[in-house]
């Protein structure tokens, strides 16, 4: 049975303008894109409302939120990945890719014990029942400064939907921690470490990046070749680290510290990645550089919503205002991304991509959803 619909008398975000016209879907595509206000038979009067692809999501914390709401605490993993998954799906994102830390600190005393194998079989399992709403990919953070990230990596392959794998270097003193007053502030706040537990922890990381620092990021990189996936740096903050990054055959930077290693990434043709909250806040809690100015300066291609799905559309919001360029906004989050990892089957209002779709409008400046597709079923 052919499944339509039609959205018409809407603003339609296509890249590089937007225009009034409407969009058909059949059978969960997109079948026609016309302009005007008309009004075919059985179509829904958007009134004017936006219609854009759905957004694209690279990186976020929000499902290990979901599995661990408070400390100590280990959510009924279906449960929490359903509700992760409905999340999302009401704040527009309809295609996500899930980030799991692997590589662990085997320590007895340690936060960082090992997970993603077993959250990334449920998950799966989950899709594969079609008990999710949205599209799911693995995002893997392979933490160099670890003992076991060669053993986690080698648990995952090419069935597994890893479509990006990231290098973090959490080593105290440098990237996102290079002051170590700010990774003290961050460890004790989220791990209740005393400041004995914190110098401890400090000394191991060093003592793990020491012994296995280069031996991991190599094996990582051979991953993400096995998987097919997609190599990303993590917090590049001198224009040395990112030349580093390009002899990895990394495609997409997310998050670098600094202006210096934003315009080192364009100059090796890395994609920049930033976090929406960054964005929103006008900085972040490391005292990083700031998504606006990276925006400013035109070194801003993509958007995270990293752990507040809420913000990913926000800040595309205002991205569009602050380039007066609101298709332009929102393509950080749409096109971007899926191109980033080469998704070439949505992102764009095109014929024949998938009907992955949301319609809200602005209300007092802040965007307001009134619907989202997900290969043409309503999800929110």
């Amino acid at each position: 049975m052919t499944e339509e619909l039609i959205l018409a008398n809407a603003t339609l975000v296509l890249p590089g303008e937007t225009r009034t016209g409407s969009v058909k879907v059949v059978d969960g595509a997109i079948a026609d894109i016309s302009d005007g206000t008309a009004m075919p038979a059985g179509a829904v009067d958007c009134g004017g409302d936006c219609i854009c692809p759905g957004l694209v999501e690279l990186h976020t914390d929000n499902l290990e939120r979901h599995i661990q709401p408070r400390p100590s605490v280990d959510w009924p993993h279906a449960s929490a990945i359903i509700a992760h998954d409905a999340e999302l799906a009401g704040t527009g994102i309809t295609t996500v890719f899930d980030a799991m830390r692997v590589g662990s600190i085997k320590r007895k005393e340690s936060r960082y014990g090992a997970y993603a194998r077993q959250l990334a079989s449920e998950l799966l399992e989950l899709r594969g029942q079609n008990a999710l709403k949205i599209s799911h990919f693995l995002h893997l953070r392979a933490e160099v400064c670890s003992d076991s990230l060669v053993e986690e990596l080698n648990e995952f392959g090419e069935a597994d939907r890893v479509g990006l794998v990231s290098l973090m270097d959490h080593t105290p003193g440098q990237r996102q921690f290079r002051d170590i007053s700010k990774l003290e502030a961050y460890v004790k706040g989220k791990h209740g470490f005393d400041d004995a537990g914190f110098q401890a922890h400090v000394a191991h990381l060093k003592s793990l990046r020491d012994t296995y620092g280069d031996l991991h990021e190599a094996e990582a990189v051979k991953a993400a070749r096995r998987f097919g996936a997609v190599l990303a740096s993590h917090d590049d903050t001198t224009a040395e680290q990112v030349a580093v990054s390009a002899g990895h055959g990394i495609q997409l930077a997310e998050f670098p510290t600094t202006v210096e290693a934003a315009r080192a990434c364009h100059a090796h043709g890395i994609k920049v990645m930033m976090g929406a909250p960054n964005l929103i806040r006008g900085g972040s809690h490391s005292g990083n550089v700031a998504a606006h100015e990276l925006a400013e300066l035109e070194l801003l291609d993509i958007i995270s919503s990293d752990y507040v799905p809420a913000a990913l559309l926000v800040s595309a919001v205002r991205l569009g205002e602050l380039w007066g360029d609101m298709a332009r906004g929102l393509g950080t989050v749409t096109h971007a991304p899926a191109d980033a990892v080469a998704l070439a089957d949505r992102g764009r209002l095109e014929i024949g991509k998938r009907a992955d779709l949301i319609r809200f409008r602005l209300i007092g400046g802040a965007p307001v959803l009134r619907g989202v597709w997900s290969r043409g079923l309503r999800v929110a």
